[in-house]
C-alpha cells in the first residue's frame, strides 16, 4: 500500500526517463471513459429529446380532429432550455485529469492515478515511457477544451471580447461549428481503444514525430525490460553475506 502512495504508477519517479505502468494507464482510461459517455448522453438528449415542455394542466381536448383523424388538443407550451452546469464541471475535471498526468509532481494530485495504481498493484506491470503518453493527454486536453467552448459559447465569447476590447465573437448565439459534437464520439473512441485494446493514439503521434526527427526515439528494448527480475537481483545483492 505504501509503495502505491509513494510511486503511484511510476517504476521509479526519480529515474530518467520516467516509466509508467501501462496496466494502470488502461484502468485509468476506463474510469475516465465515464466523462465522454456522459457528454454523449447529454448531446443525445439535447438533439433528440423533447424541445418543448407541456403544462399538463393546460392541455385540453378541443373535441375536434384533423383530416387524418388525429385528436386536436390545445396547450400552453414553453421552449425547453438546457443547463450545462454539471456537464461543464465534468469537463473541467476531465481537463484537470489530462493535465495532471503530464508530470510526476502533478500526478500526485490526480485521484484517478492513485486509484488505478492501487487497482493495478497485484497485476503484472508493463512499463512504458511517459513521454509518448503525454501526447495522448495533450490531445485529450485539446478535445475537452473545444467541448467546453461548445457547451459555454457565451462565456468564452465574453472572455475573448473583453481581452480584445471589442466584439469579435457573438455572445448570444452558438458560433462553434456543427461538427464539434463529433469530438465527443472521438473522445469515446480514443479512450475505449486505450482501455480495451491498449491502442494509444497519442503514442502513434509520438512515433510520427520520431520519424520526423522531432524526438529521439525511445529504446524499444527498454520497454521490454523485466523489472521484476531486476528487483530480485537487487534484493539478492543487498542481502548480507553469511560468514563461513
Amino acid at each position: 500500500m505504501w509503495q502505491t502512495f509513494k510511486n503511484l504508477w511510476f517504476q521509479d519517479p526519480s529515474v530518467k526517463p520516467v516509466f509508467i505502468n501501462e496496466t494502470a494507464v488502461r484502468i485509468r482510461a476506463g474510469i475516465l471513459l465515464v466523462i465522454p459517455i456522459y457528454m454523449g448522453l447529454t448531446l443525445w438528449s439535447a438533439i433528440f429529446g423533447g424541445h418543448w415542455i407541456v403544462n399538463g394542466d393546460s392541455l385540453h381536448d378541443t373535441m375536434d380532429t384533423d383530416w387524418d383523424g388525429h385528436i386536436i388538443y390545445s396547450a400552453t407550451v414553453i421552449r425547453r432550455t438546457w443547463d450545462y452546469t454539471w456537464q461543464t464541471y465534468a469537463l473541467l475535471y476531465g481537463l484537470f485529469e489530462m493535465l495532471s498526468g503530464l508530470f510526476v509532481w502533478s500526478s500526485r494530485l490526480s485521484p484517478t492515478i492513485l486509484i488505478s495504481a492501487f487497482l493495478a498493484r497485484k497485476h503484472h506491470a508493463v512499463w512504458k515511457p511517459l513521454t509518448p503518453k503525454r501526447y495522448a493527454w495533450l490531445l485529450g486536453s485539446v478535445l475537452i477544451t473545444l467541448c467546453l467552448i461548445f457547451f459555454n459559447p457565451d462565456t468564452f465569447a465574453g472572455w475573448v471580447n473583453t481581452i480584445v476590447g471589442h466584439a469579435v465573437l457573438p455572445d448570444t448565439s452558438q458560433f462553434m461549428t456543427k461538427w464539434i459534437p463529433l469530438l465527443v464520439i472521438v473522445c469515446i473512441a480514443f479512450m475505449w481503444l486505450e482501455a480495451v485494446l491498449g491502442f494509444c493514439v497519442g503514442c502513434k503521434i509520438y512515433s510520427l514525430l520520431v520519424i520526423l526527427r522531432v524526438h529521439k526515439e525511445e529504446c524499444e528494448t527498454c520497454n521490454n525490460i523485466d523489472w521484476d527480475e531486476i528487483e530480485r537481483r537487487k534484493a539478492h545483492k543487498d542481502q548480507p553475506k553469511l560468514d563461513h
